[in-house]
């Protein structure tokens, strides 16, 4: 019997048996929980495997308990524990089960057992198990249980419903104090609307009163609460109420508010609602200060000590985001990058190092050299972190818009793109040379270039308005310098531009979060990273981030922005580091910090920067340890892992069967045979020749010395067909010749196309000329094996 005989035949009839039938949302099958990581290899996209188990046993409808893994009659039941713990635990489940459809083996986490039963739990049970061991009142146990609000036609993900319950546990357990961290893209807004949906809408509050809670949305910036509220929160209705220090209402039920609102210079609009006010408040990026003691913002969170406070972040525990752990605690629930990336929720990207002359070799002004207000800059040597702080380079800005310019006229003039500045006057200045550049694109679309910081208000709100708009062609550029870090929700962007230097972990997190959403339906399958400044390969560097990229370059520029060389580094070289600290000039012009005021800078308008760098870094066999290397060297080191001599490759690749499983093993890692073909410049050589030449440095082979000899080693298998066989049998050596590999599986279909169709369809083909459909197989098979030979 196959697996689905069993789970047919076996499995569901124990589980209807067990009361699990009863509602026809209890028992979901064949239910896939990822969508499959994307894959990008040689600009290719395809999805990895999908997480699917066999059955999920739900209590509610929004409600999992147990995961059942089903394996055939003929194996051990044993076969399917490791699975079924597997999934349990990604799951946030406390039972599993596993089975061949006769035998069951129990996995109660909350027990701590394993062990063989004969039935299966009834969904009383297990839901008792579970309040049990939670140590949930009965009374509590309807706030858990309200579904969740599915108006928008969102099903929360795996990983949201296990936040969305961890969380409200939490809350019914009486915790005053919660945090959950999910990384930028994950759906932080939906997990807090579903919360406060179930909460609201069950009537849980502090007081255990039958009545509404009273919820307050807290953020810092406008727009971290208004577009929650319009879009997400909508069906909260006119319960909705933003405060403002001239409309601090208390008549609603759902409030949303940002620091500086309620926390005024001159009044403490939050002082105008009792500190027992709110039963619960969300508090949107809490580690970007409020909960800091020295903070101004920590005034509101302690004045409202008495509810519940529920922080989302989406960094981590480390030294910059300490002050929100020792506030809220451990979080109740954590879902990184890394793991958004594997389950194919969150875009992989690909992160371009782009150097320029003045960023790889620093810039120090001529002797007595006068700036563009006739000052006399400090003879000093001007290193990364000073450039736009200390001196402003109009070259180099020049570079870098020429660069990006030429790069997105080689891939998509009109894929969404955000430029990170180091101040708003430098985003202008990008924002200027990028309009000059693109004026045949501007005349058609004024805003084809804009600058989004806070001197354009309500103008360049606008402006990302239509950015964010999946249908609106324009904007596609815009340059910021802090704005855009958090809270844009811009699923077309594909390009993410590093213009400046970003030392804060959480920031380039934030940064990095613009471009990991996802929009298949449209085209955005993954994103770049193009850094100027080298910020990106120093955190990748960094053992502890928790998402790696797809590839790293680093491209080497001349003033014109043209990509002019590929600088070769050795498999354990280092990308150029930064100055931990900022440099201070000898004519004492302090460097402030990112939140102060920008200091006096010294501008040159004159000089010559170019780009001459690009670098390729790339992970290793395994996918861990980011490091620095050449393309065809990579792809060398990945085959040898695999396969650790040159006869185990041939003799899996001169199979047609066994061959798909090598093609397979190599995408996964990433290695094109496009890309390989240019990198190497090789573009006849055959793949299977090029891949050994880069591994144990084998001698090439073309395709067609490859054809040339197949045919010398075939004659006999030539002369016993017909002359019209022949014909068909050479024409495929022709096309191996054109396009490489041919592959077994795709046979019928090449049949299908010119020249071969006009010999009939794929089957009279088969049996007029070749004696039927196997023995062209076996024909076709010969041949492959002759070109390997």
């Amino acid at each position: 019997m196959t697996e689905a005989d069993t789970c047919r035949e076996f499995v569901t009839p124990k589980l209807v048996e067990a009361g699990w039938g009863n509602a026809p949302h209890a028992i979901g099958e064949q239910r896939s929980f990822t969508h499959g990581r994307i894959i990008v290899a040689g600009g290719k996209v395809r999805r990895g495997p999908q997480r699917r188990a066999d059955y999920l046993l739900y209590y509610r409808r929004d409600v999992p308990l147990a995961v059942v893994e089903a394996k055939e009659a003929s194996l051990p039941a044993e076969t399917g524990v490791q699975q079924a713990r597997e999934y349990a635990e990604m799951l946030g489940l406390k039972f599993a089960y596993a089975t061949n459809g006769h035998r069951i083996i129990e996995i109660d986490y909350t027990a701590g057992t394993e062990r063989e039963v004969d039935r299966y739990a009834t969904p009383e049970e297990l839901f008792s198990r579970l309040t049990a061991a939670t140590h949930l009142p009965q009374a509590a146990t309807p706030h858990l249980l309200e579904p969740f609000n599915l108006v928008s036609g969102k099903v929360p993900r795996y990983y949201q419903q296990i936040a969305i319950q961890r969380v409200i546990e939490a809350v019914l357990l009486g915790q005053k104090r919660i945090l959950a961290t999910l990384a930028t893209g994950t759906g932080k807004t939906c997990v807090a609307f579903q919360i406060c949906w179930k909460l609201w809408n069950s009537r849980w509050n502090r007081t255990g009163e039958y009545r509404r809670p009273k919820i307050l949305f807290l953020a810092d910036r406008n727009i971290l609460v208004d577009d929650p509220m319009a879009k997400m929160f909508a069906p909260f209705g006119d319960a909705r109420h933003k405060i403002s220090a001239g409309d601090a209402r208390q008549s609603r039920d759902m409030y949303f508010g940002i620091y500086q609102a309620l926390a005024t210079a001159n009044a403490d609009v939050f002082r105008q609602y009792r500190p027992d006010f709110f039963d619960l408040i969300i508090i949107d990026e809490c580690h970007r200060g409020s909960s800091r003691d020295q903070s101004a913002w920590r005034a509101v969170l302690d004045y409202f000590s008495p509810a519940v406070q529920f922080g989302m972040t989406a960094t981590p525990l480390r030294e910059e985001a300490r002050d929100s752990y020792d506030y809220f605690g451990n979080p109740v629930y954590t879902y990184s990058l890394r793991q958004g990336i594997e389950d194919g929720f969150l875009a992989p990207y690909r992160v371009h190092r782009v150097i320029t002359t003045v960023d790889a070799a620093g810039w120090r002004p001529n002797k007595d050299e006068l700036d563009r207000y006739g000052r006399e800059v400090p003879d000093d040597e001007y290193e990364t972190r000073d450039f736009e702080r200390i001196v402003a380079l109009r070259a180099r800005t020049r570079a870098m818009a020429r660069h990006l310019t030429d790069w997105l006229k080689g891939t998509d003039r009109f894929a969404k793109t955000i430029v990170f500045c180091v101040d708003q006057e430098h985003a202008a200045e990008m924002r200027q040379e990028l309009v000059n550049l693109n004026s045949d694109l501007v005349r058609q679309y004024p805003n084809y270039v804009c600058r989004v910081t806070a001197d354009e208000g309500d103008v360049g709100l606008a402006h990302l308005a239509d950015f964010q708009d999946v249908d609106e062609p324009a904007p596609v550029i815009l340059t910021t310098s802090q704005l855009l870090t958090t809270g844009v929700d811009a699923e077309m962007v594909k390009n993410v531009v590093l213009a400046r230097v970003v030392g804060s972990r959480s920031e380039f997190k934030q940064i990095i979060g613009r471009g990991t959403r996802l929009k298949v339906d449209y085209g955005k399958e993954y994103f770049n990273i193009i850094d100027f400044t080298g910020t990106a390969t120093q955190h990748f560097a960094d053992p502890d981030f928790d998402g790696e990229p797809a590839r790293i370059e680093d491209v080497v520029v001349d003033e014109d922005g043209v990509q002019v060389a590929v600088i070769a580094v050795e498999e354990d070289g280092e990308p150029l580091e930064l100055q931990a600290e900022h440099r201070i000039a000898d004519a004492g012009v302090a460097l402030a910090g990112d939140d102060h005021v920008e200091p006096r800078k010294f501008y040159i308008d004159g000089g010559e920067v170019e780009v001459i760098g690009h670098l390729v870094y790339d992970l290793d066999a395994n996918g861990k340890k980011l490091q620095v290397v050449k393309y065809t060297d990579y792809s060398g080191r990945a085959l040898r892992t695999l396969y650790p001599t040159r006869e185990a490759l041939q003799s899996k690749w001169a199979n047609p069967d066994t061959r798909a499983e090598v093609l397979r093993e190599l995408s996964e890692r990433g290695i094109s045979f496009e890309e390989l073909a240019s990198s190497s410049e090789q573009p006849d050589a055959d793949p299977f020749d090029l891949l050994c030449h880069l591994a144990w440095n084998a001698p090439l082979r073309t395709r067609r010395q490859r054809a040339e000899q197949a045919r010398s080693k075939t004659q006999d298998l030539f002369a016993q067909y017909s002359d019209t066989a022949r014909e068909i049998l050479t024409l495929l050596l022709d096309r191996y010749i054109e396009r490489g590999i041919i592959q077994f599986s795709a046979l019928s279909e090449l049949m299908k196309v010119q020249p071969f169709d006009r010999y009939g369809s794929p089957s009279e083909i088969a049996a007029r000329h070749f004696g039927g459909v196997h023995a062209m197989r076996e024909a076709v098979t010969r041949l492959q094996t002759a070109i390997y030979q």
